[in-house]
């Protein structure tokens, strides 16, 4: 049994019907994996929710495991983004939170945007193209 750190694309794809994504979190599921969430996720989520969706979306989010954002991490993630821009790449302070997040309680995320979390230490999971 994982605990899944689901970034908001992720979320938002489920909660839209889009890309089987849903199929995609059933077949995980069953598998025995566990869904979770964070802070970041929750306000990104939140903030593109549209009116009479707010009960689907709550149901959802209440379902899934919380990760918080703790002084480690949010330590962890100044030090990636600090560390990223020496490199010559600004992450954003949501995306190097989310990193921190997964890092800290070492657990994978799932995302469809690979390019934001260029961490190698960062285990990101594989999602089926969008077509299928």
């Amino acid at each position: 049994m994982t605990v899944i750190l689901l970034d908001s694309s992720v979320i938002f794809d489920h909660l839209n019907g889009r890309f089987r994504r849903t199929e995609f979190l059933m077949r995980l599921m069953n598998q025995g994996h566990i869904f979770a969430s964070c802070p970041v996720t929750l306000t990104e989520v939140y903030s593109g929710v549209r009116p009479g969706e707010e009960k689907k979306t709550e149901a959802f989010l209440n379902s899934l495991e919380f990760l918080p954002v703790t002084q480690e991490v949010a330590r962890h993630a100044g030090l990636l983004r600090r560390d990223w821009q020496k490199k010559g790449q600004t992450l954003s302070y949501t995306d190097v939170t989310i990193a921190a997040i997964a890092l800290s309680n070492d657990v994978p995320l799932l995302t469809d945007n690979k390019k934001h979390f260029p961490m190698a230490e960062l285990e990101l999971l594989p999602l089926p193209e969008r077509g299928g």
